[in-house]
């Protein structure tokens, strides 16, 4: 009698020891966390190559994430990108083409068409998504989709910290920030620093469901304020640095700016590095940064070139051409570097053209989300882990406003190594190949008129897919010749 019980006992323990060990085994969905920084050129970090700014987390990042190098903002400016990000879509089908509100300077050719001032209510956000399926949302930054009732907590974020309409921080970078999603701090508080600080309370408080973190620093846009900790030591640097007899270059109607010389700037891009190495610290100390799906990267290309008129752009991003709000590489090409959950690899390299939409659908792959809508972003999970090739065969870029770089209304596609960018003004096209010349100075246009037909037929077929606005003839302009 005594032998069955001990027997039934052990069968039981031993089914006890199955289900737990079950149980273990069922993975726990990846928690994600999402950093976004504005205006961060492709060349503004170390691992990228620049030698005057110094970037040692996210260099060392770059070691233990797969580095993509043709990663594209999905436009050259702010809020299309950011709503791309959010909702896996074109900025062209969602209607948001400009940074918001936009602007139409005075006596132009053309008059830019009317976009939306928000992203709208009826669109499912990555932060909608994720919390229908059991994330708890947060969100620290910049927002710049929308005005009272469009902030990030009427798009599925449940704690907001600083998003709100402005695309700068309204008070600089030091308190009084002037934010109304965000209380001011002790005197002499960084921006850069606060928003890290309110990211790593939410880990702390997280609890026990997977989580997205978003933070989306307000730098390095500007105003360009230094760092007061870490400048002096770049302007010791700067004093050691060797500047070239030309530094700058016409573009069009703005001007380049063709070395990475501004210590200001580097202090910002610095504290931005810091934090990003506080929060991976965060992190791990938290036992989180395993189980993490982590996206580094930027909206848009760094702000090199701005018009005649204004003070020289703060950064370069050489060996590209123009930079923030152009649609040569220099204004849509930026820094990405993926972390999967999990991932033991050691740094990877991926040359695959991807673009910010992509985000989307990827991070719903990696939560083990069922895709119920259709996006215009792929999902980059086959490419990250089996190097399977996207099924993609153009991206394209549309962006019909003025700019105060100086660029003028026009797009851009691209198709394997060939891009193609219309400038509308003058109707005129020009053709690169981007393997053979990353700087986009010879334009082969009258080359190759064959490829120019096709990539622009292309460019036209998939604009009028998604109900591209164009630009107006402006009755009331005045030529100045």
């Amino acid at each position: 009698m005594l032998a069955n019980h001990l027997k039934f006992a052990v069968k039981k323990y031993l089914f006890l020891l199955l289900v737990i060990s079950v149980f273990s085994c069922q993975e726990k969905p990846p928690n994600v966390v999402f950093i976004l920084v504005d205006d961060l050129g492709w060349a503004d970090l170390g691992y990228a190559g620049s030698t005057f700014y110094e970037t040692p987390h996210i260099d060392a990042l770059s070691q233990k994430s797969v580095r993509f190098t043709n990663a594209y903002a999905s436009g050259s400016v702010c809020s299309p990108s950011r709503a791309a990000i959010m909702t896996g879509k074109h900025p062209v089908r969602l209607n948001i083409t400009d940074w918001i509100p936009g602007q139409n300077p005075p006596n132009q050719k053309l008059i830019g068409p009317q976009d939306l001032d928000e992203l709208p209510l009826k669109e499912n956000t990555l932060a909608e998504m994720l919390k229908q399926n059991g994330y708890t949302t947060f969100f620290a930054g910049k927002w710049h989709l929308g005005d009272e009732g469009y902030f990030p907590e009427n798009q599925g974020f449940e704690t907001n910290k600083g998003g709100h309409d402005r695309g700068s921080p309204p008070g600089g970078y030091y308190t009084p920030y002037k934010n109304p999603k965000l209380k001011d701090g002790p005197e002499g508080e960084y921006l850069t620093d606060r928003l890290t600080d309110e990211s790593i309370q939410f880990l702390e408080e997280a609890g026990e469901n997977p989580f997205l973190l978003f933070l989306s620093f307000y730098t390095v846009h500007t105003p360009i304020q230094a760092h007061k900790a870490s400048v002096s030591y770049f302007n010791k640097k700067l004093d050691n640095l060797t500047i070239p007899d030309s530094t700058q270059k016409e573009e069009g109607r703005g001007v380049t700016r063709l070395v990475q010389s501004n210590a200001e700037y580097a202090s910002m891009v610095y504290a931005m590095d810091k934090n990003v190495g506080r929060l991976i610290e965060a992190l791990k100390q938290q036992e989180l940064y395993e189980n993490t799906l982590l996206i580094f990267t930027s909206d848009n290309g760094g702000l090199s070139t701005l018009l005649k008129n204004r003070n020289l752009a703060p950064t370069s991003v050489l060996p590209l051409r123009g930079g923030k709000g152009w649609l040569y590489e220099g204004g849509i090409r930026v820094p990405l570097l993926i972390k999967p959950p999990n991932y033991s690899s050691k740094g990877k390299v991926v040359d695959e053209p991807v673009i910010g939409h992509d985000f989307l659908p990827t991070t719903l792959s990696y939560a083990g989300i069922e895709q119920k809508q259709a996006l215009d972003g792929k999902n980059l999970q086959p490419l990250i882990e089996n190097g399977k090739d996207l099924d993609r065969t153009s991206i394209f870029w549309h962006y019909p406003h003025y700019h105060g770089s100086g660029w003028t209304p026009g797009a851009a596609i691209r198709q394997g190594d060939w891009k193609l960018i219309e400038f509308y003004e003058t109707d005129k096209v020009e053709l690169y190949n981007l393997a053979d010349d990353l700087l986009e100075k010879n334009d082969l246009s009258e080359r190759f008129p064959e490829k120019v037909k096709t990539l622009r037929k292309l460019l036209q077929e998939q604009q009028a897919a998604m109900d591209a606005k164009q630009p107006l003839i402006n009755p009331d302009y005045v030529s100045k010749d």
